[in-house]
């Protein structure tokens, strides 16, 4: 069943949402040559905590960490560890947040010093299909129309969409009807409506869309092992179109933000 948010829990999950989007830009600046995933990890646990909020992820299906860390060729769910980044790599970097009984989530992939031209088409053709996804979240739109302007852009630029894992609705669950392919033919699924939360989360690898899972039981990685690149904002639809709940306002603004949220908290 879908469910459409009122005001007031688009308002909590807004807080989540940004709250999320909040830390993996300060995530983004300890990545580094040398660092290890499992340090993002804590960082990304005890900064929650000290904001109010609790990691979506931790224990959630028994996943064992509260960030996804995914580096090269590895698509999502990858388990933090002891493994240290190295120059070149690229990582992309999942984190979900619990506040007040609303999740947000948001997901974004960043580089490791310097990287390969291939690298860095693969990261901004991710983020650009994830925005032309979100333009279509319009009332009257149906779920596909999301779904082919993902896979229409992302293979016009020679990259493949995965196909085994999706967007999806999001509010008091981490994860609620409708789901959000990032493929398919347009003009299909559930008719967007005022109030629709939502996931939309594009997985791209630079080769084929096939995917395995490694015998950690969580980690998706290309079966080619080509890389691949994640990002993912929480959004709503509106009458007067859609709303990025995730979006943080510049910097400064929003450490003012989180900062003055804790205190509220």
């Amino acid at each position: 069943m879908i469910v459409y948010r009122s005001q007031e829990e688009i308002a909590l999950i807004k807080k989540s949402s940004q709250m999320a989007a909040f830390i993996l830009a300060e995530l983004g600046n300890l990545i580094k040559p040398g660092i290890t995933t499992k340090e993002l990890d804590e960082y990304a646990e005890e900064r929650v905590k000290s904001l109010g909020g609790k990691p979506a992820f931790k224990g959630y299906r028994g996943f064992p960490a509260s960030l996804c860390t995914s580096i090269n060729e590895e698509i999502v769910h990858g388990i933090p560890s002891s493994r240290r980044l190295k120059e070149g790599d690229i990582i992309s970097l999942d984190f979900g947040v619990y506040y007040e009984g609303y999740y947000g989530d948001a997901a974004v992939t960043y580089p490791v010093g310097q990287i390969s031209p291939l690298a860095q088409k693969l990261i901004e053709t991710a983020e650009r299909a994830l925005y032309r996804g979100i333009e279509k979240v319009k009332v009257g739109n149906r779920i596909s129309d999301i779904s082919h302007a993902i896979q229409t852009y992302v293979e016009s630029q020679g990259f493949s969409v995965i196909r085994a894992f999706v967007g999806h609705g999001i509010g008091q669950s981490l994860h609620e009807e409708p789901q959000v392919p990032n493929f398919g033919p347009p003009g299909r699924g559930a008719i967007i409506k005022p109030g629709l939360t939502l996931a939309i989360e594009p997985m791209i690898s630079a080769g084929g869309w096939q995917e395995e899972i490694l015998d950690d039981g969580w980690t998706a990685v290309t079966k080619d092992r080509s890389l691949a690149a994640h990002f993912e904002h929480t959004v709503v639809a509106t009458q007067n179109g859609v709303e990025i709940l995730s979006l943080l306002p510049e910097p400064g603004k929003a450490k003012i933000m989180m900062e003055g949220q804790r205190a509220q908290g």
